[in-house]
């Protein structure tokens, strides 16, 4: 697990294979990550891209996940996102654009049971 802890700052593009714990700041985008967590005092400026994507803090940029999201409680996105399953608990604010549906299927690829017969 990368993390970036509450009195770090970093800036530039952040690429990890494994999982990424935002609690400081980040200008710049975070990518190829399994799992973003950016905990309630994070701060990202930037895209998010990876696997599952979890926002208690706060993102200003366009959040991709191949799995999931979640936007907690006290939680604000301002950007696009896109992902098959959107979870977001009372008390986040979103400010974005969304599409919600397989990234198979934005990429113009049949879904299940589309195929022709």
């Amino acid at each position: 697990m990368t993390l970036i802890g509450g009195g770090a700052s970093v800036h530039g593009l952040l690429s990890a294979k494994g999982s990424v714990r935002v609690e400081g700041s980040v200008e710049g985008d975070i990518q190829d990550a399994m799992v973003v967590e950016v905990g309630k005092n994070g701060r990202v400026k930037g895209n998010i891209a990876g696997e599952s994507i979890s926002i208690a803090g706060e993102v200003e940029g366009d959040v991709i996940a191949s799995r999931n999201v979640e936007i907690l409680a006290g939680a604000r996105l301002n950007g696009a996102l896109r992902t098959p399953s959107l979870r977001v608990e009372d008390g986040a604010t979103i400010e974005a654009t969304c599409s919600i549906r397989s990234l198979r299927e934005a990429e113009g690829a049949p879904a299940q049971g589309d195929a022709k017969r």
